[in-house]
């Protein structure tokens, strides 16, 4: 856990997705956001559970710690090609951990986003948003981009039909120079593509205020690019992390609370 942070009411920008109300995120990484991929757990206390889509396939890890943690803990695992295990999270994200020594530098290799027209969705993420391609597959129909050779990289998959993003609301994250984000708000503007959020302002009680612009690829995958001297500040460890989700979840009476009022909590 690096960081968690609690908020009493909806975000401006939708981090929580479409939903009002109490919530909470949580950074969970091996390594701090400045050089590591991490992933954002949202929490909304009113919400039960999520219906997920096609949109979001999967993240593949590079550690056999992984793979050995999970069959001590007779987490279900199963092998989909050679040295290569499937294992899914609670709620049903998939995640794939290939059997060898844990990386260095950061052992997430990729994330794996469904996508209805592979060239199109390639076009739009290395001749609009600059990444380079590693690879590019037309027989499986699947694209491997990145910004730099050391990060973890974007894998694009044809899921062949259209995509549908259930009801979490998942976004891709990325840091630049904050001068940048003007730039990438007028290049989208003038290539007449979607811009979920205009270039706004976002606080984080006790924190560094970040500046935000959120856009949508072809298929609507939510993308946010955060000015990097603000989101550095915001993004600091704190080694009080795990103690604050530790308290907030001992503190979360949502399930007794609903159950009191006979009520379920609502499906999103």
């Amino acid at each position: 856990v690096l960081r968690h942070e609690e908020f009493e009411e909806g975000c401006k920008a939708s981090c929580n997705g479409p939903y009002d109300g109490k919530w909470s995120k949580t950074m969970v990484g091996y390594g701090p956001e400045d050089n590591h991929f991490v992933a954002e757990l949202t929490y909304n206390y009113g919400i039960g559970e999520y219906r997920l889509g096609n949109d979001f396939l999967g993240i593949t890890l590079v550690s056999s710690q992984a793979v050995s943690n999970a069959k001590k803990m007779g987490w279900p695992l199963k092998e989909v090609r050679t040295g290569i295990f499937e294992a899914e999270a609670p709620g049903g994200y998939k995640f794939y951990l290939e059997d060898k020594e844990q990386l260095k530098e950061d052992p997430v290799l990729k994330v794996t986003l469904g996508v209805s027209d592979l060239q199109k969705s390639v076009n739009y993420w290395s001749d609009l948003l600059g990444m380079k391609i590693y690879e590019k597959d037309e027989e499986k129909q699947r694209a491997l981009l990145g910004y730099a050779d050391n990060q973890c990289k974007l894998e694009l998959k044809t899921v062949g039909g259209a995509v549908d993003h259930g009801t979490a609301f998942g976004r891709i994250a990325f840091s630049c120079a904050k001068e940048e984000l003007p730039n990438i708000e007028a290049l989208m503007k003038k290539e007449n593509q979607k811009i979920l959020t205009p270039l706004v302002s976002l606080d984080t009680p006790g924190k560094a205020t970040v500046q935000v612009i959120i856009l949508a690829d072809p298929d609507g995958h939510e993308i946010c690019f955060v000015g990097d001297e603000a989101f550095r500040d915001l993004s600091k460890v704190d080694p009080n992390g795990d103690r604050l989700l530790d308290d907030a979840m001992a503190a979360d009476n949502s399930d007794k609370w609903f159950a009191a009022q006979k009520m379920k909590k609502a499906s999103a």
